[in-house]
């Protein structure tokens, strides 16, 4: 069972919290974080990009000129994807490219992406991320404190905490390469994309409830009864 120093705001250690091994201690596997990652991925495009076919473009009901004749080739419409001002041909059309994927699998790949950053050393546990005020200048203080800051800028850092945490989320907003979530709302492409992990101790107890294996079996069970 893994054990993680918890420190303050001000970086400084004030205990020890003990992690799930079926949570954070699960083996890397490459091909499921792969394919979580593509399915977050193609469930985020919007689909939206249409052009128009000849069928769509205004005009061109009357044929230019007669079919024999003329000695020009033979055209059936002025909005012929040849012509300028026409359709074009095989162009995007609106899609939904979004798909499920397994619960099982989805869970799967977000403790093995959770536990490769506890390896790394990059899943940092805090006590309690509390803000006096809404104000970004506070929050980059606290990344400072952390070490998520620097002379360069600010790491790519992913705080999860409880929403109702309203100083967190306003103070946040202005900063860039970082978000904050809580546990319902960690994925498995923002574990991969941001270089450090900023859990509060409340959200590691919640992130051992709802990603424990025995969770999914005993709904497995409730579905078969």
């Amino acid at each position: 069972m893994p054990t993680v120093k918890v420190r303050n705001l001000k970086n400084k250690e004030v205990g020890d919290v003990k992690l799930s091994d079926e949570v954070f201690g699960v083996d890397f596997n490459e091909p499921l974080i792969h394919a979580a990652v593509r399915n977050y991925l193609a469930n985020a495009r919007q689909g939206t990009s249409k052009t128009k076919t000849r069928g769509n473009v205004r005009g061109g009901g009357r044929k230019p000129w007669r079919q024999k004749g003329t000695g020009r080739a033979r055209v059936a419409s002025i909005r012929s994807p040849l012509w300028r001002g026409g359709g074009r041909t095989h162009g995007p059309q609106p899609k939904d490219w979004s798909y499920r994927m397994p619960n099982k699998m989805r869970r799967g790949a977000l403790r093995s992406a959770i536990s490769e950053r506890l390896r790394e050393g990059n899943l940092m546990v805090v006590e309690e991320i509390s803000l006096e005020n809404p104000k970004t200048r506070e929050f980059i203080g606290v990344m400072t404190s952390l070490g998520l800051a620097d002379a360069k800028g600010n790491k790519k850092a992913l705080f999860v905490d409880s929403l109702d945490n309203a100083n967190l989320i306003l103070s946040s907003r202005n900063v860039q390469k970082t978000k904050v979530v809580n546990c319902h709302g960690v994925n498995v492409y923002d574990l991969v994309y941001h270089d450090t992990i900023v859990l509060s101790k409340k959200a590691v107890e919640e992130l051992n409830e709802l990603l424990d294996p025995k969770r999914e079996h005993r709904g497995a069970k409730k579905e078969a009864a």
